[in-house]
């Protein structure tokens, strides 16, 4: 079990926008009572490419950047009609991030031109006619505070900076250096919230933008940026598959808003809501379990294309634990075609799906015309594709599988009760522990004693619950649902048994 969470923290600066294979949803929010739930949900961009950053126009219709013809243009759905118009049509660059001008029937967004200009533009709503609206600032990300004040995430020194812009004074002014993309006006107030990245720990302020006075709300969920506030002044925060929510004026921490159990939606990035509170757009990644499913569907077809479409150009395949086997899907396709076709039989059926973040874990009893063969597959997804595999082929059977799982049972329930003695007693002296795929972090009884007295003793409502569980041979693969002083974590860990105690231990995260 896992006993520190490790969140890395990758700080990007952004010179051109990202272009992954992303959806807009769209959902109604019904409110009963206290209770919250998101309903009536429809994929509103349906478009393979990249569909991003949405933003409210009015209560029914919801602007949103979408590819079409190579290129990003501004899209509008309307709600009431259920389909989708174009607003620009723009040969010589790309637009994103739409947002509505308040009192004008007009659009503002960053328009990225081919030659490689970056500049913030106002769109007739009608027409799609554009003129420049800040010369000489390279915005990545704005807000409206009025008509005629607008707040941005502008590129200064390799940094998003956050810039103050009077339109009609013609005057701009930087509060401050490293901030996120995520910006809006809060309701009821004459703030605006911003993500500040100064520190390690990145927090949701507020900023006047008229006095330039700044206050910090709350540390964001960890590794999220994108936010969106409700009309009762609850913030709406995304991670992966869940959304979270905060009140400033109610709530002392996150918790969770709602889980999607939908398997296209995956890793959530941006959000927006309506100003009457019923309408939730939401951003998100196919979902990893989606693509490695439509891997699976592929290969019980054997069809060749489908299947390498799933992956990546240059995917790694490996043997557990570091072994390369293939490098590119190129490679992958003289071994999987000639399979296919001499295999009119095979089949693949998954027993246990362990889905964690952007790894799948799959126990997988594959038929072939002779023979059958269980492995593990472990499927990393990166970018809408899948970026990385590796196999686990253990020795195995009846007996090996019985004492392997009966002393990994023993090892939680003294973890369980805290029971150090007991704890250390199921590994091997000389243990060793990594994090996946082969990072080492500390051997031996020594070490597990030192790291885990210390823990048991300051974590009184420590527990670990086996939310699923693998099993084959000597090789057991936990997905932990773990408290830890009123925290709460998901984590797997792979435990390799020898001569019935556990000579390895690899967390995944």
């Amino acid at each position: 079990m896992k006993h520190t969470i490790v969140l890395l923290l990758v700080l990007t600066t952004i010179s051109t926008f990202s272009q992954t294979d992303t959806e807009v949803y769209l959902f109604d929010i019904n409110k009963q009572g206290e209770t919250i739930k998101l309903s009536n949900q429809r994929n509103i961009s349906n478009n393979k490419g990249y569909d991003n950053q949405p933003s409210i126009f009015n209560d029914t219709m919801v602007l949103f950047s979408s590819t079409r013809n190579k290129q990003t243009d501004i899209a509008i759905y309307d709600s009431k009609k259920a389909n989708v118009d174009w607003i620009t049509e723009t040969k010589s660059g790309s637009e994103y991030s739409p947002t509505k001008i308040p009192g004008k029937n007009e659009i503002s967004s960053i328009r990225l031109d081919q030659d490689g200009k970056q500049l913030l533009y106002r769109y007739d709503y009608k027409t799609g006619e554009s003129k420049v609206l800040l010369e000489g600032l390279k915005v990545g990300y704005h807000t409206w505070f009025n008509q005629d004040i607008l707040v941005s995430s502008v590129l200064e020194d390799n940094t998003m900076s956050l810039v103050v812009s009077n339109i009609k004074e013609n005057t701009n002014h930087t509060f401050q250096k490293k901030v996120g993309r995520s910006l809006h006006k809060i309701p009821k107030s004459n703030l605006i919230s911003y993500i500040s990245k100064e520190n390690k720990n990145w927090e949701i302020r507020s900023i006047d933008p008229i006095s330039g006075t700044t206050k910090k709300i709350i540390n964001t969920i960890p590794g999220s940026e994108d936010m969106c506030w409700l009309p009762d002044g609850t913030i709406l925060m995304g991670k992966q598959n869940q959304i979270y929510k905060f009140n400033p004026k109610t709530d002392t921490r996150w918790s969770i808003f709602y889980t999607f159990m939908d398997k296209e939606i995956g890793n959530i990035s941006r959000i927006a809501a309506n100003t009457t509170g019923n309408m939730l757009a939401v951003v998100s990644d196919i979902s990893p379990e989606h693509i490695v499913q439509k891997q699976l569907d592929a290969y019980n077809a054997r069809d060749i294309d489908a299947f390498l479409a799933t992956y990546n150009d240059d995917v790694l395949i490996y043997d557990y634990p570091n072994t390369v086997r293939y490098k590119g899907k190129e490679a992958m396709r003289p071994y999987y075609d000639k399979k296919f076709k001499n295999q009119p039989n095979l089949f693949c059926e998954i027993k246990h799906r362990i889905v964690l973040g952007n790894k799948v874990i799959d126990e997988e009893y594959v038929t072939y015309s002779d023979r059958k063969v269980r492995v593990i597959s472990i499927y990393e997804i990166k970018n809408g594709k899948i970026a990385k595999v590796t196999f686990i082929r253990p020795q195995y059977d009846n007996a090996i599988e019985k004492s392997t799982l009966s002393i990994v049972d023993k090892q939680l329930d003294a973890y369980n009760t805290r029971d150090i003695d007991a704890f250390v007693a199921t590994y091997t002296e000389d243990i060793k522990v990594y994090n996946f795929p082969y990072k080492f972090l500390y051997e031996g009884h020594e070490n597990i004693k030192k790291g885990y007295t210390s823990f048991f003793n300051n974590t009184p409502d420590l527990n670990c619950k086996i939310k699923n569980r693998i099993v084959m041979g000597n090789v057991v693969i936990d997905e932990e649902f773990l408290t830890i002083n009123k925290q709460h974590y998901s984590a797997v860990a792979i435990y390799e048994v020898k001569n019935e105690k556990i000579a390895k231990v690899v967390f995944i995260q």
